[in-house]
């Protein structure tokens, strides 16, 4: 078989059997028993010759809380690593948390919501969200950080995959701030993100220029790739906004997690249900092969 379709659910709260498996199986024409289980009720890889059966799968599934990704099995474990952080390796948008202090949680998470589904532009959006934010002192940023509250399965994804020989980078279009605080957190090898600007006791509402916004991801992915000697097909991306969708289009594999509609519609790989996890498991890493 070509390609190989990956089944996975939410390791909290797991819901696929074997009766699905089986469904599934039928409807692409393909046989049960040669199916893998990687983790009992979590996820299982079944190989198909079909590079659309992930779009069958769904099809199967219905409402049923359960992912469905199809690869070609060539270079299906990823030597490098980039990873949007917001949203997708912390639950949180850090520009949401800071407008709090201010009253203008609401109004700023309206624009941070409008810029990830790619209706608004994401530098205009992101220097009026930090422009709201002048005079806030910059010890709020420390306490801001006390509410960074890490995705499920981060830790894992990036220990695995570094245990493995892959480099795992961190590009943010929020701050280095926050940045360099999860990188150490999850065990990134290197962090990329935007400089928020104080004059020594409050933020001056600017942002460091130039923006780090999808161009750069995009070039952060292909110039890790290059500088290490990491073939393109080798590389993962994961991210859930608009500013990710570049990045996640070039990838040898690329990811929309929880992703925004318009990103989730525009990515062949998506991850609603599962956790960071899921990631391992497209790569074939079994449960017992996670470090942390």
């Amino acid at each position: 078989m070509t390609h190989v379709l990956t089944l996975i659910t939410d390791p909290t709260k797991p819901v696929l059997d074997r009766s699905c498996l089986q469904e599934v199986a039928r409807a692409l024409g393909v046989r049960a028993d040669c199916a893998d289980w990687l983790a009992e009720s979590v996820a299982v890889d079944l190989p198909v010759t079909d590079a659309e059966a992930a779009t069958t799968a769904r099809a199967v599934l219905g409402d049923r809380p359960v992912d469905a990704v199809v690869q070609p099995v060539a270079h299906r474990r990823k030597r490098l690593l980039v990873a949007d952080m917001e949203s997708t390796i912390i639950e949180n948008e850090m520009l949401d948390e800071l407008a709090e202090f201010l009253g203008l949680r609401a109004h700023i998470a309206a624009i941070t919501a409008r810029a990830m589904n790619g209706e608004i532009d994401f530098a205009g959006a992101l220097r009026e969200r930090v422009g709201l934010l002048k005079g806030l002192p910059v010890t709020r940023l420390a306490e801001a950080a006390t509410r960074i509250r890490h995705m499920p399965g981060a830790r894992e994804l990036v220990a695995t995959m570094r245990a493995n020989g892959a480099y795992c980078a961190l590009v943010s279009g929020g701050f280095t701030f926050f940045t360099a605080m999860v990188r150490d957190a999850i065990g990134f090898d290197e962090d990329r993100a935007n400089r928020l600007l104080d004059d020594g006791s409050t933020l001056t509402g600017f942002v460091g220029e130039p923006i780090l916004g999808k161009e750069a991801k995009l070039e952060s992915l292909r110039g890790l790739a290059a500088s290490r000697g990491v073939a393109m097909a080798q590389t993962m991306s994961v991210g859930d906004g608009a500013n990710d969708l570049p990045m996640l289009q070039a990838a040898g594999l690329g990811i929309a997690f929880r992703a925004k509609p318009a990103v989730a519609a525009a990515v062949r790989a998506r991850i609603d249900h599962g956790d960071l996890t899921a990631l391992l498991y497209l790569q074939g890493y079994r449960r017992a092969e996670f470090a942390r």
